[in-house]
């Protein structure tokens, strides 16, 4: 077990490094990771793990901190697991915060390699909240209910749309312009955001990710969403929405997918 755990502090040392050849050392070719971030089928062989970690070592430069707390080890003959809390985040974060990773390793050729990582942080109940928010506007969306798509939305939202004015300020505004996109809808309506990213600090939280709508048999189209969310009396409320097309020769791409 001292191998699996020198193995490991040598590990976290070079990503802390930016050393990326010694951070893939001793991982098999056949490397499987669950990470934090996309995508969700997780990072299959040696290549693509190495593609990982060099903007995440550029996360790390920026100040932030990857520190190993603690490393318990299970090993028997060929197969061992480690499971470790690690200090991850800007230096503010890491207080209590931790990342919690998992890593399954076999031996080959008298050395343990590592066959299998995953990462993954716990989930804040305000991350929940706003998670839990979107999914209550993707069902009334799909269910044309303009008072459930409504709530959440603050009085004094200020929401940048697909179409013109500039900006749409306060909630009844909003509501005119779900209630126009609704009417004008042939079918039942789909909204989501597969890659839904949500970041919370305090009392404030902003949400980002790609928005994926259909109308009836219309063809699925993509577009950028990027919401902020204030929590007052202790309710998430969203104070701001920016959603744009992406556009080619000054005109509204509706054709691009991700």
């Amino acid at each position: 077990m001292n191998e699996i755990n020198e193995l490991i502090e040598r590990w976290v040392l070079a990503v802390g490094a930016g050393d990326l050849d010694a951070v893939v050392a001793d991982h098999a070719d056949d490397i499987v990771m669950f990470d934090v971030p996309p995508p969700e089928n997780g990072v299959r062989g040696i290549d693509e793990y190495r593609t990982t970690w060099p903007p995440f070592f550029e996360w790390l430069r920026s100040g932030a901190v990857f520190e190993l707390v603690s490393v318990e080890v299970t090993a028997g003959e060929d197969v061992a697991f480690a499971v470790a809390l690690l200090r991850c985040g800007e230096p503010g974060d890491v207080a209590d915060r931790r990342l919690r990773l998992t890593l399954g390793l076999r031996r080959e050729n008298g050395r343990w390699i590592v066959a299998h990582e995953h990462h993954s942080f716990t989930v804040s109940d305000s991350e929940k909240d706003i998670a839990a928010l979107h999914q209550r506007w993707f069902d009334a969306t799909a269910s044309k209910d303009l008072d459930a798509m409504m709530a959440g939305i603050a009085d004094d939202v200020v929401s940048y749309e697909h179409e013109a004015p500039l900006q749409y300020v306060g909630v009844d505004a909003v509501r005119e312009v779900c209630a126009t996109g609704l009417e004008s809808s042939t079918g039942t309506v789909t909204w989501d955001v597969p890659d839904l990213t949500i970041l919370v600090r305090d009392d404030l939280a902003v949400s980002w990710g790609l928005n994926r709508m259909t109308d009836g048999a219309a063809a699925e189209s993509w577009s950028r969403g990027t919401r902020v969310f204030r929590r007052t009396q202790g309710e998430w409320r969203m104070v701001h929405q920016h959603v744009s097309w992406p556009e080619s020769d000054g005109h509204a791409r509706f054709d691009l997918r991700p």
